[in-house]
């Protein structure tokens, strides 16, 4: 049975918006009845980018470790514009507003918030070489800044430093977009948090960025108001990571890498380029054999290979696709196989996988999951595991936590499994997160990149 994997995938793990009401059971209880922690992020150079293929960010990061800690799966949405973050958060869809968002008295009214994780300030982003060295010298000048509810009360302070009739043009950008509308002299200056701008400053060296626009503020996550149990939990979660120091040494490795100039440079960094491989072409064709999303198949590739071609392992599989000899003869690969053959074949192959599993499998999800465990394992083992599933009163046609189980662990009263299933494969078999590996990298592509 052929799955249409496009939008499907995508529709199963969206999450319905319930009217706007008090969380039931306390928020940690209400995640883990839904089984997800959900995050809202920012795509930007600092919290949330995809660079080569992997999902990178100071907020994600933090994030993800937090999910950890919480031992609950992490689901993250990107929200370019903070009102519909705002919104995402207000009605329950969301758990955490993960931005820099600066903590005020005014902001206060909108949402809680956790402990701070930093300090920043609003810096004056203007063009070079001609800037103005003051901002007592801005007289009757258009500010353009993002629309953004939560910095109003820090645009008012700055108004209130220059003493002049200064105009601010609010407007739906990111703080990145402005920062390069300076630079390309398409607006004459913006605003823009410090942290930010200090990296941005290095990719588009004709911007002055000297002129602090506020005072030092505290940044935050934002919470729903009804969301005390999560609060308390993120703020004790938070003082044990900075007494431990992960909080900084996670600042250092996002915020002061110099490597981050680099990614502007990439074809492959998400935010300006918009590609994840040098082979999106040949995915994007290709993948129409199955009726997946190209990006899908991109981040198994990804596990498979990192997008390097001509790639052997130790097991003599091959290429960007890592097909074993043995498979690779019936698609009529050989090491001298071009890119688009490799793709092809490997979709190909996926296919095939698909038609040998039982049409009782129908979640899309967990029909992905079987078919992306059966390329790495082989179609035979993955119907062995089905039918010892079944035989300990598992649900043979749910992979996470029920065929998955008998593949990563042992039973007491068969701790060698049977048959052929699982005897030749130790404890700590390298299957172990292969399958939700994939999915969660492809979730991240999703995210951030066009279909």
């Amino acid at each position: 049975m052929i799955i249409i994997v496009t939008l499907i995938l995508a529709v199963a793990f969206a999450l319905y918006i319930s009217p706007k009401e008090e969380m039931p059971k306390g928020a940690i209880q209400h995640m883990k009845d839904r089984g997800q922690l959900v995050a809202v992020l920012e795509p930007n150079t600092l919290n949330y980018f995809i660079y080569r293929g992997e999902a990178f960010g100071f907020g994600l990061s933090l994030l993800q470790e937090f999910s950890l800690y919480l031992d609950i799966p992490l689901k993250v949405i990107a929200c370019s514009t903070a009102s519909q973050a705002y919104y995402y958060l207000d009605y329950h869809v969301a758990d955490i507003m993960a931005y820099n968002l600066p903590v005020t008295r005014q902001g206060k009214n909108l949402a809680q918030f956790s402990s701070p994780l930093l300090e920043t300030n609003l810096v004056f982003v203007q063009h070079t070489p001609i800037v103005v060295p003051s901002l007592d010298e801005l007289k009757e000048d258009t500010v353009v800044v993002q629309k953004n509810i939560f910095f109003q009360p820090l645009y008012d302070r700055f108004l209130s430093k220059t003493g002049s009739n200064v105009y601010l043009k609010e407007v739906s950008a990111t703080f990145e977009e402005l920062f390069q509308m300076v630079s390309t002299d398409s607006i004459r200056h913006t605003l823009c948090p410090e942290n930010l701008a200090i990296v941005l400053s290095q990719v588009y060296l004709n911007t002055d960025i000297s002129l602090p626009a506020t005072r030092n503020y505290p940044v935050a996550w934002a919470l729903n108001h009804s969301s005390d149990s999560l609060r308390e939990i993120i703020d004790y979660w938070l003082d044990s990571i900075a007494n431990n120091r992960l909080l900084p040494k996670t600042f250092r490795e996002i915020y002061h890498n110099p490597r981050i100039v680099n990614h502007f440079r990439s074809d492959y960094f998400s935010l300006i380029s918009h590609r994840i491989s040098p082979w999106d072409e040949q995915l994007q064709h290709y993948s129409k054999l199955f009726w997946w999303d190209w990006r899908l198949v991109a981040s198994l590739m990804y596990s498979e290979s990192n997008f390097i071609p001509n790639l052997t392992s130790h097991k003599n599989a091959y290429g960007l696709m890592q097909m074993i000899p043995e498979t690779a003869e019936i698609y009529g690969l050989d090491t001298a196989s071009n890119i688009s053959q490799q793709i092809m074949a490997g979709v190909k192959y996926l296919k095939w996988i698909d038609r040998q599993l039982p049409p009782d499998i129908k979640d899309p999800r967990e029909r992905a999951s079987f078919i992306l465990a059966a390329y790495n394992l082989g179609i035979g083992r993955v119907l062995s595991l089905r039918k010892k599933a079944e035989a300990y009163g598992k649900d043979p046609n749910v992979w996470h936590g029920n065929v998955e189980y008998y593949l990563l662990r042992r039973s007491g009263s068969d701790p060698y499994g049977y048959a052929d299933t699982l005897k030749e494969f130790p404890v700590n078999y390298s299957m172990d997160g292969y399958v939700d590996g994939i999915l969660n990298r492809y979730y991240h592509y999703l995210n951030l990149l066009p279909d």
